[in-house]
């Protein structure tokens, strides 16, 4: 299974916003200059996950994106799931009955339910709100790191 741009760039325009919780709208060119990622293809995202509920927009010259939620109601596997569908690794998977006319005789299909239960006992464990606290702790790291080269 490989994450599409699409999903890993949803997942950092979420945890952008996760960030910002609670403070002053986001716009799209302010998370899309901290992300690296074209503000056309943001666009494209952050509608989806509008439509989802997942964001709030507020139009006008103060407007901007935020956080329909809190971040710790946000799981990664959510955000994911709405951006690729199914996170299963073969398509015999993807519905909740399998349809595969081989599934009775299939040897390897044990093997995929593992891995998809895997994949998912893992994103539906993370939520923003984890993330926002390891960017924390990394942002606190790397300061200290910074502030130990000037005393050298």
């Amino acid at each position: 299974m490989k994450i599409s741009t699409k999903g890993r760039y949803a997942l950092r325009l979420m945890l952008d916003l996760a960030i910002n919780y609670g403070g002053e709208l986001i716009t799209v060119k302010k998370i899309a200059a901290r992300q690296g990622i074209s503000e056309k293809y943001l666009e494209q995202i952050i509608t989806q996950l509008k439509k989802a509920g997942y964001v709030r927009s507020v139009r006008g010259s103060e407007g901007g994106y935020r956080l329909a939620r809190d971040p710790a109601e946000y799981t990664v596997g959510m955000i994911l799931r709405q951006m690729e569908g199914s996170l299963a690794p073969v398509s015999c998977l993807d519905e909740e009955v399998n349809l595969c006319a081989r599934a009775a005789d299939c040897i390897t299909l044990n093997v995929w339910k593992k891995v998809k239960t895997a994949v998912e006992d893992v994103v539906d464990q993370i939520t923003l709100a984890d993330l926002v606290k390891d960017y924390q702790e990394k942002v606190v790291l790397d300061l200290n790191l910074y502030l130990l080269t000037f005393k050298m």
